[in-house]
């Protein structure tokens, strides 16, 4: 016997009210899409259930790809076998070495099907005791148990469940708005792209792309970061902006303190107009407040002045480490850490403001015309999309070759 479906839970999901159909639907589609190299696998929705049908495909392979499906909070695996006694005792034997080591294990029954003849309280010792004759030093423990073995029988069959996994929680990708991730190559950017996707965030990229500074090695590494992140939704577009002309024009033009201060006030320009153009409601950044000079709180209000967009910081209040945490479990860190620079790391001042000004940063931005450099750059823009099933493989053996 092996288990021929995945159970799925929901999370705060299940709280919603009218809506919720519509975030079921959505999660449906996503799980779909996730399992689109398992094309035997068929998604099975019932009333607040949700079960992923094997078909014959590997369950552990599948339960992998499910768990970075947001929208999910836990599954389990699962067979459905005939109300018959040693098919369910054979049921929950498989639901027990699902749980590798574990030494307590506890079951609980539901009897839905009232014309099924042994009543729960007696099903639960029946199969728990079968569990203890076939195991060695295996103890029932009610309160805390290793695993909790779930039997359902209901009109159709018996379900029996094995141990909880943990899913990635959050709100399915697509179900709150569209926003606009401005994506650097660095550690911070991905997961903040990653956190704002939990949120049921559909997401866009904008990379700012400054040759000769920056190398066609430092694109590729956003491309495959992008790449990354499209595993926890579906495709993602990246808008490359040329933006080499606006930067050498801001360190010719403007006092070196403000310089990096100017040019994320013209990102953040850029980045609105690309976001309207794409019915975009929102700019994701991976800013951490007090983390650079662009990062302080007086930073953020000077250059928040030059977009009425809203602005997500889903890391505003996280250090360093909990960060690179994060970027490791979601594996964008060693790509993060390739040693290609970005845009931001050109043109550098040795002492930038950290207390930069609204009044100061316009007077300096009024003795230069930025307009048709912004129009150039965008009219220069092109889109590069990735997603899930992309395969970076020829750049990645190009970069291990340098190690």
């Amino acid at each position: 016997m092996n288990f021929d479906r995945i159970m799925i839970r929901y999370g705060e999901m299940a709280l919603k009210g009218k809506n919720r159909r519509a975030f079921e639907q959505k999660l449906q589609s996503n799980i779909a899409i996730k399992l689109r190299k398992y094309p035997n696998t068929t998604i099975k929705k019932t009333q607040g259930r949700m079960f992923v049908l094997l078909n014959g495909e590997k369950p552990h392979e599948v339960m992998k790809e499910c768990q970075e499906v947001f929208g999910i909070h836990s599954l389990s695996f699962a067979v459905m076998v005939e109300k018959e006694e040693e098919k369910m005792k054979e049921a929950v034997m498989l639901a027990f070495h699902d749980a590798r080591n574990a030494r307590t294990f506890k079951i609980s029954s539901k009897r839905t099907d009232k014309t099924f003849p042994i009543p729960s309280q007696e099903l639960n010792p029946l199969l728990g005791g079968h569990i203890l004759r076939q195991t060695e030093d295996v103890k029932v423990d009610v309160h805390n148990p290793d695993v909790e073995i779930k039997v359902e029988v209901r009109h159709e069959g018996c379900y029996v469940t094995a141990q909880d996994y943990p899913g990635a929680g959050g709100l399915p990708v697509g179900t709150t708005g569209k926003s606009l991730l401005m994506l650097s190559g660095g550690i911070d950017s991905p997961v903040a792209g990653y956190l704002t996707m939990k949120r049921g965030v559909e997401i866009e990229a904008i990379h700012f792309h400054s040759p000769p500074y920056t190398s066609e090695r430092a694109k590729q590494k956003v491309i495959d970061l992008a790449q990354a992140l499209s595993k926890f939704g579906s495709k993602v577009k990246i808008h490359v902006i040329p933006f080499t002309a606006i930067q050498q024009k801001i360190h010719r033009e403007m006092p070196e303190g403000y310089s990096m201060t100017i040019m994320r006030r013209m990102m953040m320009r850029i980045s609105e107009q690309v976001a309207a153009g794409n019915e975009l409601l929102s700019i994701t950044t991976g800013e951490s407040l007090g983390q650079v000079a662009s990062q302080t709180m007086e930073s953020m209000n000077t250059i928040n002045e030059v977009t009425n967009y809203p602005i997500i910081r889903p890391l505003v209040s996280m250090d360093k480490i909990e960060i690179i945490d994060i970027s490791r479990k979601i594996r964008t860190y060693d790509i993060s850490i390739r040693p290609f620079e970005d845009c931001c790391t050109v043109f550098v001042p040795k002492a930038p403001k950290t207390k930069p000004t609204r009044k100061n940063a316009n007077y300096y931005e009024s003795n230069s015309d930025f307009t048709r450099d912004i129009e150039k750059a965008l009219g220069e823009s092109y889109i590069v999309e990735v997603s899930p099933d992309r395969q970076s493989g020829q750049q990645d053996d190009e970069f291990d070759d340098l190690l």
